[in-house]
């Protein structure tokens, strides 16, 4: 089984959103899945069909915004035959808006016909990876 954790950082200088991806791609490595992550923004016009699962995961461009980094639907129209795949959504906790954010990424996936399994605003590291360990991937 393998996994296409998908993140998309505000800007190339954030590491928060990189690093809850990081963790949260150990957590899941954990239960024996192999996980590839990857920055959503070098992803344009390439397909991510063959993972069996996908999480996505976004950050708002600012404290007081809900709206997240351009291109992001662009990139998530763009990522081949997903519809039907179980997929996870994200974002970290950043901003009064990160519910709204989350709330977006998520319609933004059912466009495309992902089936979200479970969805989380995630508020740190260890946070990540334990969600890593306890999300049910395996069919």
């Amino acid at each position: 089984m393998r996994v296409g954790l998908i993140y998309f950082p505000k800007d190339n200088s954030s590491k928060t959103l990189k690093d809850i991806a990081v963790s949260l791609g150990s957590g899941i490595e954990k239960q024996g899945i192999q996980v590839d992550i990857i920055n959503g923004f070098s992803l344009e016009n390439k397909k991510v069909s063959f993972y069996d699962y996908i999480c996505l995961g976004a950050e708002s461009r600012a404290f007081f915004s809900s709206k997240l980094p351009e291109r992001v639907d662009k990139v998530i129209k763009g990522l081949g035959l997903v519809s039907g795949k179980r997929a996870y959504a994200f974002t970290v906790k950043n901003g009064i808006r990160s519910q709204k954010t989350l709330s977006l990424l998520m319609s933004l996936m059912e466009k495309e016909g992902l089936y979200l399994k479970k969805s989380d605003v995630i508020g740190s590291s260890a946070d990540a990876e334990y969600i890593g360990r306890k999300l049910h991937i395996i069919k």
